[in-house]
This record gives structure tokens, C-alpha cells and sequence, in this order.
């Protein structure tokens, strides 16, 4: 029995496993084509990022395995695995940041972080070799100091990063969709958790190092499946991040909303529009209120602004400047409104029927809404008979 824990709890098994996932899943990545398209390129460069990052994670596992006949090698591959994690967490930190922006990390920063990881990584393999002493405790301390500071400042990025992300999503997509770019901010939690955990195990007995190799290699496979399923679904990201005329313009259009506030229009403002196009799409949006359209919770925001005659971005544009609101939250209250009525009207329905009803595709999210406008739960609405405050 022993002998068989031997075999299975052994380094050069452990690292073996290491070599084949990494470099199995970093050549997968590079062979996964991504549309040569202006709004997929951050997509494919992300991609390409993540699988030169298995790339060199495979490098460095087979360096680590080279050296198995040396004296104290569970120390030594405990150092290489300290320098694949410092590595790695750059590497996968700038992908998944350029993923939700690409500016707010520029190549040169990237290539020199990268850079001074790897020269100071360098430095601290080498000192595996200087006798024991001030400079080798020094050069390790330092080290652990520059992995833990480059690990606070990516996730610092990331945070409020993902935070607007989140923000753009919610204002621009229907309800719940944000819930489609959780898992960016799931995975890097679960790397960072991963990269620094690498300092819990150092403190361990060398032994122990075999059973962390182990779980990186599931952790690269974890984290490569989900990015390759974030592929095959990767158009909302694109419309929501990647789409210039919504990021370039949108402020620009708040600004000239505020300044049209009490002020004549022209015949043309400074977007391009001018009053015909705004009546048109005014007289299509009252017939579809007309007809109750926003009651179809199935309806994409593409194919709401295919029904009323525009584009998609001229709808989140109208509503940005005109309405002082976004397109969803503009809907939301109208579908409240006709939740509202419905519950007084038809006492023999549930509410989660009038919820559904009124366009609402989920029981939480109706309840959620319906309280944060009006102020009562459904339930309170219909029973007080729209009177809430004689509940």
C-alpha cells in the first residue's frame, strides 16, 4: 500500500502530468480560430496570450524535470513552481484584463512586467545553488515580495475593471444577461487563489509540493475550458466591450443630452441626427408600446430594434439622450406598470403568472423590480388593492 502512494504521490509523476496538460491545452488554444473581425481581435489576442502562457508553463515544468537527479530536488521544483505561478499570474492577468478592456493595460507595461518577472526570476533559481546564507534569504524574501505586490496590483485592475464591465452590461443588455461574464471574474479569483496558495505550500513540508503540481494541472484545464467555452458565445462580450461606437461615443452623447435639456432642438445635432429620423422612430416606439411588445421577454435588444425600424445602438443612443435612461430600465417600467394593472385585475393569478405575463422571465427578478419601484412586493400590491400604505 505504501508503495503505491509512493507512485502516485510522486514529483516526477506530478510534473509529468504538469507537461502533458499544459502543452496538450496550449497547443488546442493555438489551433482554435477566432473571425478575423474588428470587434474579435482583442478576443484572438487574449486567446493567443493565454496559450503562449501554457506554452511557458510547459518550458518550465520540462526545465524542472531535467534536474530530478539533483540533491534537495523537491525544494528545487518547489522554487521552479513558485517562478511558474509568478509567470503565469502576469501572463493570465493582463489576458483576462484586456478581455474586458484592452487599453487599460499597454503592451509595454505587459512586456515589462513579463520581462522583470523572468530577470528576477533567473536570480532566484541561481540562488538555489549559493551556499545558505543573508543573500540567498534576502533574493527568496524579495522575490515573495515582488509576487505578492504584482498579484494586489493585477487584482486592484481587474476589480474595477470588471465592476464597470458589469455596469455596461446591465445598462445596455436585458435583464440577468451580466450573469454570461461571471465567469471571468469567478476564473480569476480561482487563479489568484490558485497562484498565491503556492506561498501556503512552501511553508509545508517539501512533500506536500507534489500534491499542489497536481492541482495546477487541474486548475490549467479548469481555466482553459472555460475560455473555450466562453468562445463558442464570445458576441456579447464583443457587442458589449469591444463595440467602438458605444465606448467612443456614449459619454459624448450624455453631455449633449444634458445640454439639450430645456433647450430647443435643432433641425441636426452634433451625432447626425436630425428631427425626421427622431419622429419616425418616435411614432414606430408608441404603436410598439401601443402593443404591448415590451411584454415579450424573449425578445433580444437587436430584434426589439429591428421591430421598431433602427439599430440597435440608435435605440441605446435615443434613450441615453432622450428618455434620461437606458432602453432596459425604460422597459422594466412598463412592464411594472402592466403588472401593476394586471394584479388587481386578474385576482385568480398568481403573481408569478402576472410577472411572466407582464414580460417578466424570471419570478426574482420581477419581485426585485417590482419592490424597487413601487416600493411593496406584489403580493402587498394586490392585496391592499393598490394601496400600499394602508397594509
Amino acid at each position: 500500500m505504501s508503495g503505491l502512494l509512493e507512485v502516485v504521490f510522486n514529483i516526477e509523476l506530478a510534473l509529468i502530468i504538469d507537461i502533458i496538460t499544459a502543452f496538450i491545452l496550449g497547443f488546442l488554444l493555438f489551433l482554435i480560430k477566432v473571425p478575423n473581425t474588428e470587434y474579435s481581435r482583442k478576443i484572438a489576442k487574449t486567446k493567443n496570450t493565454i496559450a503562449a502562457c501554457y506554452m511557458v508553463c510547459f518550458g518550465l515544468f520540462y526545465v524542472c524535470i531535467k534536474f530530478t537527479g539533483i540533491e534537495n530536488y523537491e525544494v528545487f521544483s518547489s522554487m521552479m513552481l513558485l517562478v511558474v505561478t509568478a509567470i503565469s499570474s502576469a501572463i493570465l492577468s493582463f489576458s483576462l484584463i484586456n478581455l474586458l478592456d484592452e487599453n487599460a493595460l499597454e503592451n509595454d507595461k505587459f512586456y515589462l512586467n513579463v520581462g522583470l518577472v523572468i530577470a528576477l526570476s533567473v536570480v532566484f533559481m541561481r540562488s538555489f545553488w549559493w551556499d545558505p546564507g543573508w543573500k540567498r534569504m534576502l533574493v527568496h524574501v524579495a522575490y515573495i515580495v515582488f509576487f505578492v505586490l504584482q498579484c494586489f496590483g493585477h487584482i486592484m485592475v481587474f476589480r474595477r475593471l470588471y465592476k464597470e464591465s458589469r455596469l455596461k452590461v446591465e445598462q445596455y443588455y436585458d435583464e440577468d444577461e451580466d450573469q454570461k461574464i461571471r465567469w471571468i471574474h469567478f476564473c480569476y479569483t480561482i487563479m489568484m487563489l490558485t497562484q498565491m496558495f503556492i506561498l501556503v505550500y512552501r511553508l509545508f513540508p517539501t512533500g506536500f509540493m507534489k500534491v499542489y503540481n497536481v492541482w495546477y494541472s487541474i486548475f490549467l484545464l479548469y481555466f482553459a475550458a472555460n475560455f473555450i467555452s466562453f468562445l463558442g458565445s464570445h458576441k456579447l462580450m464583443l457587442d458589449a466591450f469591444a463595440y467602438k461606437a458605444l465606448s467612443g461615443q456614449e459619454l459624448k452623447m450624455i453631455g449633449l443630452a444634458r445640454k439639450k435639456k430645456g433647450v430647443r432642438k435643432s433641425d441636426e445635432d452634433h451625432t447626425g441626427i436630425n428631427d425626421a429620423e427622431i419622429k419616425k422612430f418616435e411614432r414606430a416606439l408608441e404603436k410598439w408600446v401601443k402593443e404591448k411588445k415590451y411584454s415579450e421577454y424573449d425578445r433580444s435588444r437587436e430584434e426589439v430594434a429591428k421591430e421598431l425600424g433602427t439599430t440597435r445602438e440608435f435605440l441605446h443612443m435615443y434613450f441615453t439622450m432622450y428618455k434620461g435612461m437606458d432602453f432596459k430600465t425604460w422597459r422594466t417600467e412598463l412592464r411594472v406598470e402592466e403588472s401593476k394593472r394586471l394584479l388587481l385585475e386578474n385576482k385568480e393569478l398568481s403573481t408569478n403568472v402576472i410577472g411572466e405575463i407582464a414580460g417578466f422571465s424570471d419570478r426574482s427578478n420581477f419581485h426585485r423590480q417590482f419592490v424597487k419601484i413601487v416600493g411593496c412586493t406584489p403580493k402587498q400590491w394586490r392585496e391592499s388593492n393598490g394601496n400600499p400604505e394602508k397594509v
